[in-house]
């Protein structure tokens, strides 16, 4: 799915009926869940929309709200596991039901479901693999968003973008649309949020990321689930984030400490060394030359681990390859089992 396609291939694509799961992560959202799932097309531009809901254990009457309101699909976890585990949940089960495209949702109500036609506009004409709405890329659609979360976005937005080299304004956001290439190629391991996770993912797979400007509607009296606890939210996302980078850039990762740390030794080295030539005794030098001979070895233990974890990156990478091939194949013989 890359730009390169002709205008032709790109109307056919669009005139194919396809089948978009919007999938909505649900924590004891009872008083806004409803309208949300009220509000959602059920069909747009003739693709089939249908709604799956993610009980992440709620202990109020979400599920029962959910199916009210007209929920297609509804997975319940018995106890609370954490919005990153049930992203990935949500995604394996869309891509079982048949999804061509899938699109997460808030069930809060800060976003319009009728946005859901510009985020899924890029991936049917080939532009984007993945489309994310954006909070910040136009300031005059954002309500009433603490200053705080503000600052705290644009932070991370700051990081994210200078692992990946591109330049993101709104990296936190949930409200997104995935190819199904995209889904199918998605490898994530944390457990308490996605968001950062999923873009340093798709760029180091080369996959193509979107922004679309949206409008929200935040309730300054909700307390987030999930960045209420902003302390919490940011120590967890920053283990998230750094873990992703060891395994997506371990040369990076280690290589730069080492270099840095050998570098340090090197000139504390050359210093002693220059001494003991000129004044032929060590004795102010001594403890200087011992730090350094240390960081230069400590620099080189972490040079040659940065070589074995980019050796491990590559078996990765081909693990990935192989687990890719493995759930488009076994999604075609579920698809095909069940008739669709």
């Amino acid at each position: 799915m890359k730009n390169n396609n002709n205008s032709s291939s790109k109307q056919i694509n669009n005139n194919k009926k396809k089948t978009l799961i919007v999938m909505i992560p649900a924590y004891n959202e009872e008083s806004t869940i409803a309208k949300v799932i009220k509000d959602i097309p059920r069909n747009i531009n003739n693709h089939q929309v249908r709604i799956l809901v993610i009980n992440d254990g709620s202990t109020d009457n979400t599920v029962k709200t959910s199916k009210d309101a007209g929920a297609d699909y509804i997975i319940s976890n018995t106890t609370n596991q954490g919005l990153g585990i049930n992203f990935r949940k949500g995604i394996n089960e869309s891509l079982r039901l048949g999804a061509d495209i899938i699109v997460n949702i808030d069930g809060d109500g800060q976003f319009n479901p009728k946005d859901i036609e510009k985020l899924i506009d890029p991936i049917l004409n080939n532009e984007a693999d993945m489309v994310t709405a954006t909070r910040f890329l136009k300031p005059e659609m954002t309500k009433d968003i603490p200053p705080i979360k503000v600052w705290g976005n644009k932070r991370f937005t700051n990081l994210i973008n200078r692992i990946t080299g591109k330049n993101f304004t709104d990296t936190q956001c949930g409200f997104r649309a995935y190819s199904r290439e995209a889904a199918l190629h998605l490898n994530l391991f944390g457990q308490f949020t996605y968001t950062q996770e999923v873009f340093l993912d798709l760029v180091n797979k080369g996959m193509t990321i979107k922004e679309v400007p949206v409008e929200v509607t935040y309730n300054t009296e909700r307390k987030s689930f999930i960045s209420g606890n902003l302390r919490r939210y940011g120590l967890k996302s920053l283990g998230i984030i750094t873990k992703a980078t060891r395994d997506s850039q371990p040369l990076t990762f280690f290589g730069m400490p080492a270099l840095f740390i050998f570098t340090l030794g090197f000139i504390g080295g050359f210093i002693s060394f220059l001494y003991w030539l000129i004044e032929h005794v060590t004795t102010p030098v001594r403890t200087l030359f011992s730090v350094s001979v240390f960081f230069m070895i400590f620099g080189l233990a972490l040079a040659i681990l940065a070589l074995m974890a980019d050796m491990n990156r590559t078996l990765k990478m081909n693990q990935e390859r192989i687990i890719y091939m493995l759930k488009k194949q076994h999604l075609k013989e579920d698809i095909l089992a069940s008739g669709e």
